[in-house]
């Protein structure tokens, strides 16, 4: 589950990045599943698994948040995950949501919408 929670993240991450971003991106911002680094994968699925839960304990009312409430929410759980994974981060990779380009603030909500989007279709298949 951990790994297709990943893959759910950077789903969304990478469609994000291709409908927000101005211009060309990185190809690091596009980098496939299987080509993302071992910790960026699990950065990924653990703030998949962190939304999933605030949905699930919210009782699916978090459909009631502003959509900067919730790109707020993955990029504050994605600041806790770089902090994990990388001792002394570029100033970039932990900034705050205000400090954030339009792109990346649209993307971070996208992949909160993805992710709840996919725990309204579990919640109906398990009816």
């Amino acid at each position: 589950m951990t790994e297709e929670q990943g893959r759910v993240f950077r789903e969304a991450w990478i469609t994000g990045v291709k409908t927000h971003f101005p211009g060309e991106p990185k190809p690091g911002y596009i980098t496939p599943w299987d080509d993302t680094p071992k910790w960026e994968r699990q950065a990924a699925a653990a703030v998949c698994a962190q939304v999933r839960e605030f949905v699930r304990i919210s009782d699916g009312n978090t459909a009631n948040l502003t959509r900067e409430q919730k790109g707020r929410f993955v990029a504050t759980c994605w600041i806790a995950q770089i902090h994990k994974h990388i001792e002394v981060p570029k100033p970039g990779y932990v900034a705050d949501w205000s400090d954030l380009p339009a792109w990346q603030q649209e993307t971070d909500a996208d992949i909160f919408e993805a992710i709840e989007a996919l725990d309204a279709v579990d919640t109906v298949e398990a009816i």
